[in-house]
Parts: C-alpha cells; structure tokens; sequence
C-alpha cells in the first residue's frame, strides 16, 4: 500500500471507523490528486510537492472536524451520474437511487411530465431527465443557491430541466398539470437530531432536512393536496419517506382519496418509498 495511504490512515485515526480509513485514502487521492490505482498499490515512496502536501493536510484538518468528504471534493456519483455537491444541497444517497429507480421503470415508454419538488443538486431531476427521453421534468426548489447547483448538474449531464424558485408550502396550483410528482422532502423530526453523525447534523443544509417534532408529514400533506390538482387522473405520487411514519404516511393519503398506495422498503429493509396514485 501507498505510505500516503498510511499517513492518511494515521492522521484520521479515531476520527472514523477503521473500516472507513482505506477507502476515504483511496477516494482521495484518487479524486483529488489524480494518482492511479496502481500508483495506490504500488507500495513505492510518493513525493508531494510542498504545495500537494499543504493541500493534503488542509484536507485532512477539514476530514478531522467531520467534513464530509463528498462536499471536500466537490462531487458525488448518484445513479451512474456525477453530480457537483457543495454545503447548500443535500449528499445523494443510495436509498434516492431506489426511488428514481421505480419512477424510470414505470415510465419507460411514452411522455412523461414530471415535476420534482426539493430538487436540491436535481439528482433525481437530472437521472430522470437522462433516463427517460421523452420526458418532461420541471424541479422546485426554496433555495436559489441549491437551484444554482443543479443547474450546473443539468449542464454536466447533458439534460433539459425547467428549474423553478418555488416554496412548496406557499404554492397553489397555476393550472399546471403533471403525470409523475416526485419528492424527497425534508423528513426528519427535531427529536431526531440526537440520534444523527456530526457530518450530517453539522455539515448538511438544514433547511433541506428537518420537520417540527408536531408536524412530521408537513411536506407530504401540502405536496399529497397539490397532488389532487396538479396530477392528471391516474397520474403518480413518488416520495422518499422517513421509515419512522411509513403507516401514517400511508393513511395521509388514502384520507386524500389516493388509490393504489403502495409502501415499499429500501436495500436497508426500512420503510422508506411510496407510491400512490389519483
């Protein structure tokens, strides 16, 4: 192995899981300084210019204090798509994936219009817009500075999505009317904090992912009543849910008079999709 890989390794020790150490080294270097895999292997001294090593070690003061390493190099792969990260926008996580995975295979064939609403770095916008080629994707998103992220995500990827400074609680329908509304909004509650890693908690744009303790379905609710005017009849809802009020989720909707809800499980076996339709 690489020494740069060992003192990488020794300088984060206690700060991450041993099983963490090795691959961040990797991600590292690989993604930032350019080495190769072989160069990785090697076990041969690397020599770092003055500059390289100041560089590593401001990396690794920034790692220490729990920075996410996505946010360190600017990007993150999400659905076979690389995508700019920074502090206003959510990291893509892999169980996202699995939601973006059920709207492409559902929607295969023909035109679709779908809006996306919390678009953050459009990581979901952005995969569906480049899987399925006959859509039609407009994103909301609060947040100016998130909207400016994945519009540089749109023109990395190649693809067309209307994007759109929009408070989902203030919104009302404009006579806009879509087949797919997908979402994931912020879903966790307050209480929930303590039990949450310091580079979520401190690091993430917290306006992307809490909700009162009183209100946990404030997002869903507002998105699900939209829904009923927006969505074409038989059109889709899509959400990405906290496992903790999958039921409750659930019966939100049926009271809304949505049809065909389906709850399902994500790769870590908690609830955490759901599709309905209206």
């Amino acid at each position: 192995m690489n020494p740069v890989v060992s003192y990488i390794k020794q300088t984060l020790q206690g700060y991450y899981p041993d099983s963490e150490l090795v691959p961040m080294a990797k991600l590292l270097l690989t993604q930032v300084f350019g080495m190769s895999v072989v160069e990785l292997y090697a076990g041969k001294d690397t020599t770092f210019s003055v500059n390289e090593q100041k560089r590593l070690d401001d990396i690794l003061v920034r790692l220490q204090k729990l920075e996410p390493i996505q946010y360190i190099i600017g990007r993150e792969e999400f659905y076979g798509l690389t995508f700019e990260v920074n502090e206003h926008v959510l990291i893509p996580r892999p169980e996202t994936g699995e939601l973006v995975d059920w709207v492409i295979r559902e929607h295969k064939h023909g035109r679709v219009k779908i809006l996306d609403i919390g678009t953050g770095s459009g990581c979901i916008a952005v995969s569906l817009a480049k899987n399925l080629e006959a859509a039609e994707v407009v994103s909301w998103d609060v947040s100016e500075k998130a909207l400016q992220v994945a519009e540089r995500n749109c023109r990395r990827n190649g693809v067309r999505v209307t994007l759109e400074r929009r408070n989902v609680l203030l919104a009302s329908p404009a006579g806009e009317r879509f087949d797919v509304i997908v979402s994931n909004p912020p879903y966790i509650t307050e209480k929930e904090k303590a039990d949450m890693s310091a580079n979520v908690l401190e690091w993430e744009p917290k306006l992307a992912l809490f909700v009162p303790d009183d209100n946990p379905l404030l997002f869903y609710r507002k998105i699900a009543e939209l829904g009923r005017d927006m969505l074409v009849p038989g059109g889709r809802l899509y959400f990405e849910i906290n496992r903790e009020y999958g039921g409750q989720t659930v019966d939100m909707l049926a009271g809304l008079e949505y049809k065909n809800i389906e709850l399902r499980k994500d790769i870590f076996q908690n609830d955490r999709m759901i599709k309905a339709e209206r």
